[in-house]
């Protein structure tokens, strides 16, 4: 078994290059990951489910069928959270499966309900009974009591249980990596530590300012979790050429200036009407059929067209004349003076493959420090709701021991791939303009 090739990938959910370099000095283990790192692009829209699926298929959305957290279903209006049942084309575990290599995976994201493979995985969020998180089945016993996720329900408003709890699965995050580790029977192991993304979100600009309140017990939770990574990095020193590292986040963060709704933009733009008040935020069966338009968080807007939605009112052409009006008027849109959008994709533009019907046909990319969203039960277009950072598309760390140089997170299933010779998805190599933090399917 030691002459097997084995392949270590790392998952940092959320971690930006900028900062990793900026608390290098405090986070020894993070510094040497950092020291020697580039970037890489995030999928768009820039959410976890949408690029951990990306690298786990080598794929994009168009092929693998996830657009978000969330999916509505056409004729009845209601919303569901994506889940790996839902992914539509084979995963890289799929492929090293058929030619009999091991694969070994903790808490990446979007897997549950995990599928039998050959090997062991422990699923990430959303991941709701643990007996469906776990394969093979005598896992759930040899880890009774893991923790699959933080509750992150109170967030800002008690960051102290906020801390706990993310302490908490950090603590069962290190007991499955020792478990899963240690005899080296695999091919592929791929451990994600998603605590950082929970931590960003509520508690960002306590990283960046020394001064602010909760800095240190925020630096204390980071120190914890770069033991944490330390010790993946002593496992990784002690495996047996050869060997390969790769380092990653799923997306860039930075801190939150404005949530923007975007169903409260086509609200006040007359284009989305509702028939009810929702009783919820996901509550989307309130959509009434003369609504143009509609949005599903982030920022996906959907043309409510006769020929996709059972109370469509749009006929094609219609669709046709609007869709560059709606683009245009998000992409004008303006904060105390400040322009929000980036830019407005269309899915054609996006998406080109055998999953574009079910794609948006617009995709909000907005400017750092705006987040888009996409809820049913608010009015307001601008507002902080409890968060105070936020994903952006560009900055996500990225390091390879031997150098590969991906320009999306696609590219890095790939080139998984690639690496035990299995064929896959070509992996798409970029130039100078990757390491200088362009992103050039943007420009």
């Amino acid at each position: 078994m030691t002459a097997r090739q084995r392949l270590f990938v790392l998952g940092l959910d959320g971690v930006p290059l900028s900062l990793a370099l900026r608390l290098a000095p405090q986070l020894p283990n993070l510094g040497r990951i950092a020291s020697q790192a580039r970037t890489v692009d995030a999928e768009l829209p820039e959410l976890s489910p949408v690029n951990w699926t990306s690298l786990a298929t080598g794929r994009g959305p168009e092929e693998h069928g996830i657009f978000g957290f969330s999916r509505l279903h056409p004729d009845t209006f209601e919303v569901h959270v994506a889940s790996a049942e839902h992914v539509t084309c084979p995963t890289i575990f799929d492929h090293l499966d058929r030619h009999e290599l091991v694969s070994r995976v903790v808490n990446l994201p979007n897997t549950y309900p995990v599928r039998p493979l050959r090997g062991m995985m422990i699923a990430g969020f959303v991941a709701e009974d643990w007996e469906q998180a776990v394969y093979p089945p005598y896992l759930g016993a040899a880890l009774k009591g893991y923790r699959l996720e933080a509750d992150t329900s109170q967030g800002l408003k008690n960051p102290t249980l906020l801390l706990e709890e993310l302490h908490t699965t950090l603590k069962w995050r290190e007991r499955a990596l020792d478990l899963l580790w240690p005899d080296l029977d695999w091919d592929l192991f791929v451990f994600v530590l998603t605590e950082t993304d929970r931590l960003f979100h509520f508690l960002y600009p306590a990283l960046e300012e020394p001064a602010h309140p909760w800095h240190a017990p925020c630096l204390e939770l980071m120190l914890r979790w770069d033991q944490l990574l330390g010790r993946t990095l002593e496992y990784w020193d002690a495996l047996p050429e050869p060997k390969r590292l790769m380092v990653m986040a799923d997306h860039g963060f930075t801190t939150l200036r404005t949530e923007v709704d975007i169903n409260a933009w086509l609200r006040q733009n007359d284009l989305l009407h509702l028939s009810a008040p929702p009783i919820h935020e996901w509550d989307a069966s309130v959509v009434s059929p003369s609504s143009a338009a509609f949005a599903l968080d982030p920022g996906r807007i959907y043309l409510n067209t006769k020929k996709r939605f059972s109370r469509g009112s749009l006929s094609e052409q219609a669709a046709r004349l609007l869709l560059p009006q709606i683009k245009q008027g998000l992409e004008s849109l303006t904060y105390q003076g400040e322009r929000v959008m980036e830019q407005v994709f269309t899915g054609q533009q996006l998406y080109p493959g055998p999953q574009k019907d079910r794609a948006p046909d617009l995709v909000c990319l907005a400017r750092p420090g705006f987040d888009c969203k996409a809820k049913f039960d608010r009015t307001q277009l601008f507002g902080l709701y409890g968060r105070t950072g936020t994903h952006t598309a560009r900055g996500a760390i990225f390091y390879d021991s031997q150098g590969c140089r991906p320009r999306r997170m696609r590219d890095i299933g790939a080139e998984i791939l690639r690496n035990f010779n299995v064929p896959g998805p070509t992996p798409e190599q970029t130039g100078p303009d990757a390491a200088n933090g362009t992103l050039s399917l943007f420009t």
